[in-house]
């Protein structure tokens, strides 16, 4: 219904049948002059079906005029099929008049009742009907298809419409612990002990970070070093530009603020996505495979082959990629070139392959939600990051559990608990991922698939 009426609503009982009784009287009394409604009617025939208006009922007795009107079907039999019957005549959408309860269309293409239907015992036998195609455009339904052939309903239910706007849900579309020093300090230390899996002997899980010129993957890196290092850094260039500032293939560390030491990650940067140039399949292919030394040179004339210097002709598991991070830019979403979605969706085939992970940073959530801008830690409540969470899922095929809301340090100039909580949170999430990619690889080994040469000792 949100879909339908392009809203994050709130929805409010006026009037139910079973409640209040089935009366035209009673529907009036409740629902006149209240604003937007949906009216909702469930058959004994296990069919769900009703009618949108955006105009308030009245009792005045007359057709009124609503561009914005709709019916619908949302279960027939059963069964979630729902279709919309728009309206094709707006000047007749609904008939307000004090002996009709819910009625739409000059045809009457849906009449709920008239004057007081009596309570049979299990169901309401309606006096009304059911005939799209008059006011409504029936779209291939017929009154079988709609009502599955029965006017004894269960109930009838009307719902004031109210848009929420950005209003904070009342639960959190995500849960997590209660964002606190005590949490932060909980998280920061499991991935301070993070090791991967012992069997492997690999020293370090490997993230790949790819995204859209501008969208924030260097920026992640300095977000999470400065979580660890206690202070705002910028050790990797980053910013907003035309062309990528990262023309140099880096593998980052992470590093300890006390011991100095690095951690059992490691964070490997790469030149932007654009729609014209930045990496191709064979480079990202080289890349997954870890045949390209630290600092190699992105040249977008020059292909990469293995004539480069300080080509891994042979590399280990440890020097492969164990989860790959799109990052993309939250408040760009709708607007991301196609190219571009096509290149990481090209991407996902050769990492899909290698039965490698992915995982969605979705960067400048503050940009994308005003109420999250103002305090970070109501991001799971946000109804409209959750909207821009299951678009991404939608455009990369990935599950909405993989698409991970992030906010860079960008104009901070000391660290901001709520910030670092978020990174961590996301930041354990993908070394769950690489985990993963780890449990699977000793599985082939334990199933004779690979062989353990493949392990650097």
């Amino acid at each position: 219904m949100n879909k339908w009426t392009n809203g994050n609503n709130k929805y409010t009982c006026l009037f139910r049948a079973t409640r209040d009784g089935c009366s035209a009287g009673t529907f009036h009394n409740l629902c006149d002059n209240k604003g937007p409604t949906v009216t909702i009617i469930y058959n004994t025939n296990n069919s769900v079906y009703g009618g949108y208006t955006s105009v308030s009922w009245s009792s005045y007795g007359g057709y009124r005029d609503d561009a914005r009107a709709f019916l619908f079907r949302l279960y027939q039999n059963g069964n979630l099929k729902p279709v919309q019957l728009p309206v094709i005549n707006s000047s007749y959408s609904i008939y307000d008049e004090s002996s009709y309860g819910p009625t739409f269309g000059s045809g009457h293409d849906l009449s709920a009742f008239t004057g007081t239907i009596a309570w049979g015992g299990t169901y309401f036998q309606l006096n009304g009907s059911v005939s799209p195609g008059s006011t409504y455009s029936a779209n291939g339904e017929t009154s079988d298809s709609i009502t599955n052939g029965s006017n004894q309903v269960k109930d009838i239910e009307v719902y004031l419409i109210e848009d929420k706007g950005n209003a904070p849900l009342e639960e959190p579309w995500r849960k997590t612990s209660q964002w606190n020093r005590k949490y932060f300090e909980e998280l920061k230390e499991k991935v301070e002990r993070y090791k991967p899996l012992k069997e492997l002997n690999v020293p370090q899980a490997r993230v790949l970070l790819v995204g859209q010129v501008g969208a924030g993957k260097t920026s992640f890196f300095n977000t999470i070093n400065s979580v660890f290092r206690g202070y705002i850094t910028r050790q990797a260039c980053s910013g907003n530009a035309e062309h990528s500032l990262t023309t140099i293939y880096r593998m980052y560390q992470i590093r300890n603020s006390i011991s100095g030491k690095p951690l059992n990650l490691r964070l490997h940067d790469t030149r932007g996505l654009e729609a014209d140039q930045g990496m191709d399949p064979h480079g990202m292919c080289y890349l997954l495979d870890g045949n390209l030394p630290d600092r190699f040179q992105f040249n977008p004339s020059v292909p990469v082959t293995p004539d480069i210097t300080g080509f891994v002709a042979t590399p280990q598991l440890a020097d492969k990629i164990h989860c790959v991070v799109f990052v993309i830019d939250g408040s760009t979403v709708d607007v991301m070139p196609e190219k571009v979605i096509e290149k990481m969706k090209g991407f996902q085939i050769h990492m899909n392959q290698r039965g490698i992970p992915q995982i969605v940073l979705l960067t400048k959530i503050d940009k994308v939600c005003e109420n999250t801008s103002e305090d970070l830690s109501q991001v799971f409540f946000s109804p409209v990051v959750q909207e821009t969470v299951d678009r991404v899922s939608q455009i990369l095929g990935l599950p909405r559990s993989n698409i991970l809301p992030i906010k860079n340090y960008e104009s901070e100039i000391e660290p901001q608990d709520h910030v670092n909580i978020l990174t961590l949170l996301t930041l354990q999430q993908i070394l769950n991922s690489a985990d993963d990619y780890m449990f699977n690889y000793l599985d082939q080994i334990e199933d004779g698939k690979i062989q353990q040469l493949n392990i650097r000792e």
